[in-house]
């Protein structure tokens, strides 16, 4: 059965009160939080395919995602990158989801978000939720700040675990915020959650990012809190620490992160005004070495995002 640039199993299931938990690489899974997130989910609910692009190739292009060989039972094995969706169902919830592994096209782009569109109004779905990470001015020492939408409901139960304070960002974007316009349109709830992860410290797997989301999802959808195991992710914060111990720039960056968390990143409420104001004084008044330490991290980041080589099946 095809929908949109989709072919989907045409023994789908019949599915109800059905949420699609969506991540986007590469622009917003540094560290690859979503992947981590989704992938557990879909191993703790049992996950199976659903459906995928019956030809990505109009929509990616393969010496950016490359394709793969793999030997599997000593045959070797041809992957080209695609879009997957993955379908559970929670018995305990009674609740339906699907699993978007979605890639930022390099063609087409409406099209591709169009049939992204018409898959989840195929399958009613009543909740469009968005993940990732994203490197920020924050340090590894602080507990990370996630930002998001969130419904009422959502945001009784997660209550003190996802941050207030809005983005203010304009600027270049993905094309894939279309399948969210869609949504909107169609008046389906749309959620985000975003990890902000430590600019300075470049993960190829952000466990603590991926937790920190888990938390949050396992809350919002009345999960098993298990599944968001933390010790990996504070492991891999130890190691940090013992890694910048004896680096006396990057100690100076990392206390004036702190400074900085401290004083305006902590407060759970939105300031007002006359406080936002504040808040960007204190973040102009960095060190002019750590102000140009984070420009050009940040640029270099934009770089290796526009550029990125994604070369594994999803």
């Amino acid at each position: 059965m095809k929908i949109g640039e989709f072919e989907v199993k045409d023994d789908a299931p019949e599915m109800r009160n059905t949420v699609a938990i969506a991540m986007l690489r590469p622009w917003i899974d540094v560290g690859r939080v979503g992947t981590l997130t989704l992938t557990k989910l879909e191993r703790h609910m049992q996950a199976k395919e659903l459906g995928r692009l019956v030809t990505p190739g109009n929509f990616f292009d393969f010496t950016r995602y490359r394709p793969r060989m793999r030997m599997v039972n000593g045959q070797r094995v041809f992957t080209t990158p695609n879009s997957i969706v993955h379908h559970a169902h929670d018995d305990t919830t009674d609740r339906d989801y699907l699993f978007l592994h979605i890639r930022e096209p390099h063609a087409l782009g409406e099209t591709y978000c169009d049939s992204i569109a018409e898959l989840l109004t195929h399958f009613d779905v009543t909740e469009y939720c968005r993940i990732g990470g994203m490197y920020d001015s924050v340090p590894h020492t602080r507990p990370l700040m996630v930002t998001g939408s969130l419904t009422d409901e959502q945001a009784a139960k997660a209550k003190g675990l996802v941050s207030h304070r809005r983005s203010t960002y304009q600027g270049p974007t993905s094309i894939v915020n279309l399948v969210t316009e869609r949504m909107i349109e169609k008046e389906v709830e749309t959620t985000s959650l975003m990890a902000h992860l430590p600019q300075y410290v470049q993960l190829d797997e952000d466990h603590m990012g991926a937790a920190r989301i888990m938390q949050i999802l396992c809350a919002m959808y009345d999960l098993p809190q298990s599944l968001a195991d933390t010790s990996r992710g504070e492991q891999q914060y130890r190691d940090i620490n013992k890694a910048v111990t004896d680096n006396s720039e990057v100690s100076g960056l990392i206390s004036q992160l702190e400074a900085y968390y401290d004083r305006v990143l902590a407060s759970s409420t939105e300031p007002d005004a006359e406080e936002q104001a504040e808040d960007d004084d204190t973040q102009s008044q960095f060190a002019p070495d750590v102000e140009q330490f984070l420009t050009e991290m940040g640029e270099r980041l934009g770089e290796e995002e526009e550029g990125d080589d994604i070369d594994d099946e999803r």
